[in-house]
């Protein structure tokens, strides 16, 4: 589904192409419903994308079981919930009405997206009332996705691409997954956006840099697996292709939050079964059907982002 930047999405993106860094665009001002407590209650919110699987929707969770008791115990947050974007429930609007019937002042919002899309410009502050877009309410409306203005003051953090939390996922993979660096390609495969099809381009051959300085990787190649390519096959199996004719091994990595039997094992998976097949030889095609998740850094970067957030939401009040 295409998605368009409208009103505070595109003048956030003007901002950061202008050199702004991740942090001045990755969330819209909070608007201000609740009245000043000179003692704040804050709510965090952990937004996920949403899936059918529930294997997918598990590993998500387990970051909300895992957090929870650091969490807690940050000064002035008094509850931690997680929501779905789509496909499930509990959604971003059933949680955020479930927080202001808990009294909050302030609710602090953690999208653990990967990077920039249509979801953390445009969705995301539209279900929560932080921004009016007739557009994206309407195709929202009609996925069945509810929109929900609450009482309290919306803080929304930046994405998991702010911190080196991706780029040390991946080397840690790399790692326990090679043999001979010297004779071995990567693949990094992740399910991509067609808006942001730049932002996602240079997020993966950052990481790819990151493998040549760290690891001495010769070659890194990545392919998208999402609704950009059609839930396509082909991409990843070309792009293992492409490798093997330049490396004796390729090692597949799947660049996705959490395992989802659709993506991991049909489209990644298969693709990786086809480029054997064409090699004739399993043994040059690594690949493990995991994720990011579950990710002790990601964790951290959790409480880490939730505490500087409650200490500004502090001294502003």
């Amino acid at each position: 589904m295409r998605r368009r930047v409208f009103g505070w999405g595109a003048l956030m993106l003007l901002g950061w192409l202008g050199g702004c860094s991740r942090q001045d665009v990755a969330a819209p001002p909070a608007v201000d419903r609740a009245p000043r407590a000179p003692h704040p209650r804050i709510g965090v919110l952990l937004v996920s994308h949403g899936s059918r699987s529930p294997r997918w929707r598990e590993m998500v969770g387990e970051v909300d079981t895992r957090v929870r008791a650091r969490v807690l115990a940050i000064p002035n947050v008094a509850s931690l919930r997680s929501a779905f974007m789509e496909y499930t429930e509990p959604s971003i609007a059933t949680q955020l009405e479930a927080l202001d019937a808990e009294g909050l002042t302030d609710v602090i919002v953690v999208p653990l997206l990967l990077t920039v899309s249509g979801h953390s410009f445009d969705d995301i502050p539209v279900i929560s009332g932080q921004r009016e877009d007739t557009v994206t309410a309407s195709r929202l409306a009609a996925e069945g996705i509810r929109i929900y203005a609450p009482r309290a003051r919306v803080h929304m953090t930046p994405l998991l691409d702010f911190t080196d939390v991706l780029r040390t996922n991946v080397e840690r993979r790399v790692r326990q997954a090679s043999r001979d660096g010297a004779s071995e390609g990567v693949v990094l495969v992740a399910y991509g956006d067609e808006e942001y099809d730049a932002e996602w381009t240079r997020l993966f051959e950052q990481i790819g840099a990151h493998l040549r300085a760290q690891l001495g990787v010769p070659e890194v190649a990545h392919a998208w697996c999402g609704h950009l390519v059609h839930y396509d096959r082909a991409p990843t199996r070309d792009a293992i292709a492409r490798v093997l004719r330049r490396r004796e091994r390729a090692l597949v990595i799947p660049i996705l939050v959490a395992v989802d039997e659709r993506f991991q094992f049909d489209i990644i998976g298969g693709a990786v079964g086809e480029a054997r097949t064409a090699a004739g030889d399993d043994a040059r095609v690594y690949y493990l059907p995991d994720a990011i998740l579950p990710e002790p850094e990601v964790d951290d970067w959790v409480v880490r982002i939730v505490s500087e957030t409650a200490t500004r939401v502090g001294g502003a009040s």
